[in-house]
């Protein structure tokens, strides 16, 4: 059986950078330091975090005043933000730079007149950080069946924006789907998806053309996880989300010939390097690893001022 390791894969700019801003936090002032939500979508970081100091809540009122408040990777909408001034407390913002470019568009729209046109998931947190940017002015669509039910005040003052980290395909026909109903509808000046949830989900397409299972390491909450499972299913092959090694069922390897391993962004590597050791540990030892050329995203996020060297 081969083993074929997906790049790139784990860990972006925007998880590493917010991972280290609790932990430098946690080094500079000392235990606890609170965090709004958590600060990416892993169980297994979060507990690492936790066994540190970092103390993990959804809302800014049940931190102590005067305490220290992290916003996490997914960002905050304004109220959030007021919430935790009216309880006094300081703040350090760790919003992946790419979903603040996002709020800002939001922001852009909103002055400009336009009622704005949201592509993401209901419920979740990004989702909702970027729809308290412009608040009441925002529609939120899934689908494109969505996009045809949906009522708009003024089909020529309207916007698109989307979450950073969907499907490329399925982004793709949600905006074709209102570019169709909407001619002047108005887009953002580039792209919303990331490139990491972009460059993991190119990743994927490469890894099926070779892999007949394809095992995804990430947490049920990481949309662009489920995402890459999407992916793959889609493209014909059996794919499967695992938090860690322990979820791999043997049979799912009955008549495999390549099993095809990423990890979405919030997925640190030795969960990877875990999952490879059950792979061959359920092989009986005749399993070889393989990897796609490595690829150097070459991001890097600069951390906010209070907390450079």
């Amino acid at each position: 059986m081969r083993i074929l390791l997906a790049s790139p894969r784990g860990f972006c700019a925007g998880v590493d950078r917010a991972i280290e801003i609790v932990e430098r936090a946690l080094a500079r002032y000392g235990p606890p330091v609170y965090v709004r939500h958590e600060i990416v979508h892993n169980r297994h970081v979060v507990e690492a975090l936790r066994a540190k100091g970092a103390v993990f809540v959804e809302d800014p009122r049940e931190v102590p005043p005067g305490s220290l408040l992290v916003f996490s990777a997914h960002g905050v909408s304004p109220a959030v933000r007021n919430a935790a001034a009216g309880q006094g407390l300081r703040t350090i913002d760790a919003t992946c730079p790419l979903v603040t470019k996002v709020h800002v568009e939001a922001q852009r729209f909103a002055r400009g007149g336009h009622e704005i046109v949201l592509v993401g998931h209901a419920g979740h947190v990004e989702v909702e950080g970027t729809m308290g940017h412009a608040e009441g002015r925002i529609r939120l669509v899934e689908s494109p069946e969505d996009v045809a039910q949906l009522e708009v005040e003024d089909p020529e003052r309207l916007a698109v924006l989307t979450q950073t980290t969907l499907s490329v395909d399925d982004t793709r026909d949600v905006t074709e789907a209102l570019r169709t109903r909407f001619p002047a509808i108005r887009l953002p000046r580039k792209d919303d998806i990331c490139y990491a949830t972009q460059n993991r989900q190119n990743a994927v397409k490469e890894l099926v053309r070779e892999a007949d299972l394809v095992l995804v390491v990430g947490a049920p909450e990481s949309s662009n996880s489920n995402r890459l499972v999407e992916i793959a299913r889609k493209a014909g092959a059996t794919a499967y989300l695992v938090q860690t090694a322990a979820d791999i069922e043997p049979g799912w390897l009955a008549g495999v010939v390549c099993v095809g391993v990423t990890a979405g962004a919030s997925a640190p590597e030795v969960l990877v390097s875990e999952v490879v050791e059950r792979l061959r540990a359920l092989a009986g030892g005749d399993a070889r690893v393989e990897r796609m050329p490595e690829i150097d995203e070459g991001v890097v996020f600069q951390l906010p001022a209070e907390l450079r060297e």
